[in-house]
């Protein structure tokens, strides 16, 4: 084990609360107190430690996937002091104290996990999505591999309809992975290029593109109005739509989506 030194406070359990909140994640498997993943076919384990995580194995290949894993592209600091002047936000990060909201390591994964979640429970979402992991992953130790792009291209739609996909979603995931959009290189652009690439892809829509910009690439301005446990947060926090908040949170949307959506799970 090697001991990654954290920014504190960092509370490791909350801060991968959504792991387990909606039933287990083959690919990202909650197992005796620690965060398993396979990378480049090792199998990462993540612990709490005095100070931060002990990590098993952490190199060069795993650290990037563990990067996203812990939500360090966030500057938690500076939102923790935009937010002390705004009681809502504010009493969330008190009483959320040591969460650092966690990022998919993966652009296909990213994708193929919104596709699975639209208009179906996330309970449901999770469940196909392990069947799909279960049938195309590989696997570890203990969990599996999400199924690579490439997999998934060779796929049929047919064989995603096996595992629980509906026929459109089976088309999307298919089309999507068969497509020329160049997932790695949607980073470089800016928020809106990066939205008007992935909505050009069918299946595709602006709540996938803003969850795509916020729980990947970390864009602090991302701002999943289309959500539906987002609307509901707006609601219970603040009494407003959705849509009127975003710009009242301007620049943070992202970290204020994450503490509002984790508050109402937890809180």
């Amino acid at each position: 084990m090697t001991l990654l030194v954290l920014p504190q406070p960092y509370d490791f359990e909350l801060s991968t609360e959504r792991f387990r909140a909606f039933g287990p994640d083959l690919a990202n498997l909650w197992l005796d107190g620690g965060l398993h993943r396979v990378v480049a076919g090792r199998e990462v384990r993540i612990e709490a430690a005095a100070g931060g995580v002990d990590v098993d194995p952490l190199d060069e290949e795993t650290w990037p996937v563990v990067e996203k894993l812990l939500g360090l592209e966030f500057d938690l600091d500076v939102f923790a002091g935009w937010a002390s002047g705004r009681p809502v936000l504010a009493e969330l990060v008190r009483r959320l104290a040591g969460f650092r909201p966690p990022l998919a390591p993966d652009p296909f994964e990213a994708l193929v996990t919104s596709i699975t979640a639209q208009q179906v429970s996330l309970h449901a979402a999770f469940a196909i999505r392990n069947r799909l992991t279960r049938r195309f992953g590989e696997r570890g130790e203990h969990a599996h591999a999400f199924p690579t792009r490439e997999r998934l291209a060779a796929a049929e739609p047919d064989e995603l309809v096996a595992v629980g996909f509906s026929r459109s979603k089976a088309a999307y995931t298919v089309g999507l992975a068969r497509s020329e959009l160049d997932l790695d290189g949607l980073a470089s652009l800016g928020d809106d290029d990066v939205r008007a690439a992935v909505t050009s892809v069918r299946g595709l829509g602006p709540w996938t593109a803003e969850w795509f910009l916020a729980r990947h690439l970390a864009r602090p301005r991302a701002w999943p109005a289309g959500d539906l446990g987002l609307r509901k947060a707006a609601d219970f926090f603040y009494g407003l739509d959705v849509h009127a908040l975003g710009p009242r949170l301007d620049p943070f949307q992202n970290l204020s989506a994450h503490y509002l959506l984790t508050g109402m799970r937890v809180v």
